[in-house]
């Protein structure tokens, strides 16, 4: 009697941690980096205008950058002078971004 074996692979691709959850719309992964806002900037739920905004962000305001979908960026507030708790996620328009560290 012959017993033969087969050695199954199993290959699991997992996402990115950065393309979990609500950012999940995210098209770009990002090595998280700093980044600071321009003027009065909405700080969005989702990556367009038709989001919900979750506050303002001024210039000054501090933040990392995760990952982007076209020309929006998903952020997670480090500072904010208009009240946006610390840890907040969300949505900002790429070009209301300056001072970008990686």
């Amino acid at each position: 009697m012959t017993v033969a074996a087969a050695a199954a692979l199993t290959v699991t691709i997992v996402p990115a941690a950065h393309a979990v959850g609500e950012n999940s719309q995210c098209t770009h992964n990002w090595p998280n980096f700093s980044a600071t806002a321009g003027n009065a900037w909405n700080f969005r739920s989702g990556p367009s205008t038709g989001y919900r905004s979750l506050g303002y962000l001024y210039r000054g305001d501090k933040f990392t950058v995760m990952c982007s979908k076209g020309s929006w960026d998903y952020a997670q507030i480090v500072s904010s002078k208009s009240g946006i708790r610390k840890g907040t996620k969300g949505w900002v328009r790429s070009d209301g971004l300056i001072n970008l560290a990686g």
